[in-house]
C-alpha cells in the first residue's frame, strides 16, 4: 500500500499582530500638531497667545485652518462664533505656523482648544489632539507666600506672588510694601527675593499684576535681630 504524507498549512497570523502591522505604516507620522505647552493659566482681561506648529504630508495643499473647543470630524470654527469672532486672531500661515490670540479672556474660556487644518485632499484632515487647556484666574486668586515666616537679619527671604495657577502668559508683576511700590522691582518674575535683609525690610508686602488694578492681601515680613540667636 503506497503511503502519502500531508504537510498542514501555518495557521493565519492572529488578527492582532495583523492590525500592528498595519499601524507601524500608518501616515500618521506624516501629520500632526505641536503645541508649546499643553496648558496655559492666564489672568482674567487678559490676552494669551497659544503657539504650535503643524505638520502634513508632502503633496497636499492647506485649504483651511481654524482653531475649535470641539474634538470632532466636523468642528465648528471659533472664528465664526459671536463670542470669539472680536477676539481671537489667527496669527499662523497655511503652512506650518498655527499661532493663535484670544484678547480679553474671560473665565467662559477656561476650555480645551484643538487647532484643526484641512488640506485639498478627500481624506487630508487633522485635529491636534490633546489640545491646549486654558485655564482662566481672577487677580483676587493673588497671594503671596513667604518661604519663612521669621527671617533673621543677614539671611535672606524669597516672596512668591502665587495664583490658584502657574500664570505663563508673561505677566509683569508689581510689588508693594506698606502699599507703596517698590517700583525698582517691577519685572516678569512672579518673585521678590530679598538679599542681606535688614531691621528695616521688616513690613507688609503685596503683589499685583501690571495692567490690574487690584493687589493681593498682604503678607507680613517679621525680621528678627541677629543678635537674640547667639
Amino acid at each position: 500500500m503506497m503511503m502519502m504524507s500531508f504537510r498542514m498549512a501555518p495557521p493565519p497570523l492572529p488578527l492582532i499582530f495583523l492590525l500592528i502591522l498595519h499601524g507601524v505604516y500608518s501616515a500618521d507620522d506624516e501629520w500632526g500638531v505641536n503645541y508649546s505647552s499643553s496648558s496655559i493659566c492666564a489672568l482674567k482681561g487678559s490676552t494669551v497667545i497659544i503657539n504650535c506648529t503643524y505638520k502634513y504630508p508632502t503633496g497636499h495643499q492647506i485649504m483651511k485652518v481654524f482653531w475649535t473647543k470641539i474634538n470632532s470630524p466636523d468642528p465648528p470654527d471659533l472664528s465664526e462664533d459671536s463670542k470669539y469672532r472680536q477676539r481671537i486672531q489667527y496669527l499662523g500661515d497655511k503652512h506650518h505656523d498655527c499661532t493663535m490670540r484670544l484678547t480679553d479672556v474671560r473665565q467662559t474660556d477656561s476650555h480645551k482648544y484643538y487647532f484643526k487644518f484641512n488640506t485639498d485632499k478627500l481624506d487630508g484632515k487633522w485635529i491636534g489632539v490633546p489640545g491646549v487647556t486654558l485655564d482662566i484666574t481672577l487677580i483676587t486668586d493673588l497671594q503671596v507666600e513667604s518661604s519663612g515666616e521669621r527671617v533673621i537679619e543677614g539671611h535672606s527671604v524669597t516672596l512668591t506672588c502665587k495664583s490658584r495657577c502657574s500664570l505663563t502668559d508673561r505677566s509683569t508683576f508689581i510689588w508693594f510694601k506698606n502699599t507703596q511700590s517698590l517700583s525698582e522691582r517691577t519685572d516678569r518674575n512672579n518673585q521678590l527675593i530679598l538679599q542681606s535683609v535688614i531691621r528695616e525690610d521688616a513690613g507688609n508686602y503685596s503683589c499685583a499684576v501690571q495692567g490690574h488694578k487690584l493687589t493681593s492681601p498682604h503678607q507680613y515680613l517679621n525680621v528678627i535681630c541677629k543678635f537674640i540667636f547667639k
